[in-house]
């Protein structure tokens, strides 16, 4: 480019910071909108235009009509001068044809229109680039400027874009000032219609991580690994590092020479008060070492597959308050580092409690076998009382007693989780193995108890947990209103009486049918959105610029579902997609289906695309990734879909036969579900 074209389009790649092709191919878009605005050429007429990079020279191609005679300049172009651009071009082709003098003969509407097509294609060209930059930066860390502060949140400059830091996300305590410059974690990018939304933070715990990893170069070199972080911001953190390698101490490597390397960080997060902690994989040395700078007598775990893991910790009297921290923070955090549920004790209380109930088993049976260390202690505890000096042989006495009964308590805990699971066994094996292959769709139950019992997975759970804990499940159930745990049993009873077998039959051919009907439905509606997509005519980009096409209201073609009387109705689910209902009986009259249009197919009655992501100030959990995202909406579906076979589906006790009987309901002539058309099938 030798021309004032040249001089703007490197200017414009300059300051934008754009790639030379996508500013030319927003040049190239420029010319074809105004060629249109200017020639009012048809929508349906292909218009390409090219600009040489060399030369700087602009060329527009129209399609024409090869003709013998030309009425219309516009549209038709002659058979000798369609063969310059197309040798083997016959009457009736269509062909680019170049038009002469096309930029010199804009004018001033065409000359506006190109600039809108221009400053358009450049902001929409940002905008991506930016997302691109940002979103490969997110989870790391970023140097941002405090452009404005309000209640709610802090406005960052971070170059080229601004980021928003959320009050929930701020350090407390903290105050920004305008024109500092502050460090920042970020936390997340999405697409926005006025560009990249970053949600930054400096309370997330993976902010900690990156800054040790900047600090400590045995870290950054995969030397040293960070297990696990505790955070609670502006307060304190704990953090469990292990060495990957031999001869490396991981928590002098985190904490430099003189505590430099985490005095730094300790700065630049406000003060904040940071435990590192040797990793173990000794769940009892972890907890100890995640109590620090406690010290710890002794560390008992239960893990229980019903009430979760839990860890009885006993410290010295001195120790306790220490253990526990301000406001139970320490327990807290190393509860959180650790995965365990810590119970803090001290020696003294597990003593005192253990003497007052020598009587009651199981402690009775330690009277005999320590019966010369029980009178020790009491000795001990009664001078403790008088407030009398207690020597710290004396303590180590209570010590081993404490020991002694936290270890006799978890064996009493051991034997009777083992009871209970040979009972969960026993109870079990009483109930037929095919309850535990039933959906729990076959439930007579309300949508809400369904959604609870989920977690039970089938029709068997239920029951055994109604069997063995029963007190449990009507706690899940107390939100809900009336007397859920009635027709839990009622449902379940109604089950026991039915035909088992013929309910799971009809369960696995009606979850096999909906899988091949969502496939075909699916492929249906790909082929026919491609379809009217194609046949959608191009409009004019200046006109795009203020307003998209509204193309909402085409219909799309799909293919008809048709059948035979002695074929299933072939019904549409919560997802407006059919479902075949296999029934047990072959006479079944079958209503003709309405045409579905494009809003049924397409409406999922889910947008997540649009959702707000709110922050909360005790939730440091990591934004949800997309598979986590693809299975809450695979659970969404499967609990429409399921909630519509339930509509469809009723087992009733009929009082006449004495029998259970599956009720049916059916489409009436218009196509709408009658609560009173039901049918009765026997199992």
């Amino acid at each position: 480019m030798s021309n004032e074209l040249q001089i703007a389009f490197n200017e414009i790649a300059e300051l934008r910071a754009l790639p030379t092709d996508v500013v030319l191919e927003a040049l190239q878009s420029a010319l074809v909108s105004a060629y249109r605005r200017d020639s009012g050429a048809s929508s349906a007429q292909a218009i390409e235009a090219k600009i040489d990079p060399n030369t700087g020279r602009a060329r527009v191609f129209v399609e024409k009509e090869v003709v013998d005679d030309v009425f219309t300049d516009a549209t038709e172009v002659t058979l000798e001068k369609a063969r310059f651009y197309d040798p083997e071009a016959q009457l009736g082709d269509v062909v680019m044809v170049q038009v002469e003098n096309t930029t010199k003969s804009f004018g001033r509407i065409a000359a506006q229109t190109a600039k809108q097509v221009i400053l358009q294609k450049i902001r929409e060209a940002e905008r991506s680039a930016l997302y691109d930059e940002f979103i490969n930066r997110e989870g790391d860390l970023a140097t941002g400027t405090v452009q404005s502060v309000n209640s709610r949140q802090v406005t960052l400059s971070l170059g080229r874009a601004e980021a928003d830091l959320p009050r929930s996300q701020q350090i407390p305590g903290e105050r920004y000032r305008t024109h500092e410059k502050t460090r920042v974690y970020v936390m997340e990018v999405k697409k926005s219609n006025r560009g990249p939304q970053i949600i930054v933070s400096r309370a997330h715990r993976n902010m900690l991580r990156r800054l040790l990893e900047y600090e400590v170069p045995e870290i950054y070199n995969g030397q040293v690994e960070i297990k696990s972080i505790a955070r609670e911001a502006g307060h304190r953190s704990k953090v469990a590092v292990a060495a990957l390698q031999d001869g490396i101490d991981p928590v002098g490597a985190c904490v430099g020479m003189r505590g430099i390397r985490i005095q730094n960080i300790v700065k630049e997060l406000h003060d904040e008060k940071i435990d590192v902690i040797e990793w173990s994989n000794d769940a009892k040395a972890f907890i100890s070492k995640a109590l620090s700078p406690a010290r710890v007598t002794g560390v008992y775990l239960d893990d229980d597959p019903f009430d979760g893991r839990t860890a009885v910790v006993i410290v010295p009297d001195d120790q306790l308050s220490l253990a526990i921290g301000r406001e139970g923070q320490n327990a807290r955090l190393a509860a959180k580092l650790t995965g365990w549920r810590i119970d803090i004790k001290s020696v003294t209380e597990t003593v005192q409690g253990a003497l007052e109930n020598l009587d009651i088993p199981p402690l009775s049976s330690l009277v005999d076998r320590y019966e010369d260390l029980i009178e020790e202690c009491t000795r001990i505890m009664e001078k403790k009382n008088q407030d009398l000096t207690v020597m710290p042989e004396e303590y180590r006495t209570l010590g081993r007693f404490a020991d002694v009964v936290e270890h006799l308590l978890l064996e009493q805990r051991d034997e009777a989780r083992q009871m209970r699971q040979q009972e969960v066994i026993a109870v079990k094996s009483t109930l037929p193995e095919k309850m535990f292959d039933l959906p729990l769709d076959v439930l007579d139950v309300s949508q809400d108890i369904l959604d609870i019992l989920e977690p039970y997975e089938n029709v068997g759970e239920v029951m055994l947990a109604c069997l063995v804990d029963e007190g449990g499940v009507s706690r899940k159930l107390s939100k809900v209103e009336g007397d859920p745990m009635s027709d839990v049993q009622s449902a379940l009873d109604t089950v026991m009486m039915a035909d088992v077998d013929a309910l799971l039959e009809e369960a696995m051919l009606i979850e096999e049918s909906e899988d091949d009907i969502v496939d075909d439905a699916e492929a249906i509606l790909e082929e026919t959105t491609e379809e009217a997509v194609s046949e959608v005519a191009v409009e004019d980009i200046a006109e795009d610029t203020e307003a998209e096409p509204d193309t909402a209201d085409e219909p799309i073609a799909t293919a008809s579902l048709e059948e035979d009387d002695d074929e299933d109705e072939i019904l549409l689910d919560a997802f407006g997609q059919p479902i075949i209902e296999h029934e047990p009986e072959p006479e079944v009259v079958v209503e003709e289906e309405p045409e579905m249009d494009e809003s049924e197919l397409e409406d999922d009655g889910d947008d997540d695309d649009d959702d707000e992501i709110y922050y909360d100030d005790d939730d440091e959990d990591e934004a949800e990734d997309g598979e986590v995202q693809f299975e809450r909406q695979r659970n969404k579906g499967k609990k429409k879909r399921r909630k519509e076979r339930q509509k469809r589906r009723q087992l009733v006790y009929d009082e006449d036969s004495g029998e259970v009987i599956s009720k049916r309901r059916r489409k009436g002539s218009r196509g709408s579900w009658d609560d009173e058309a039901w049918e009765d099938y026997d199992y």
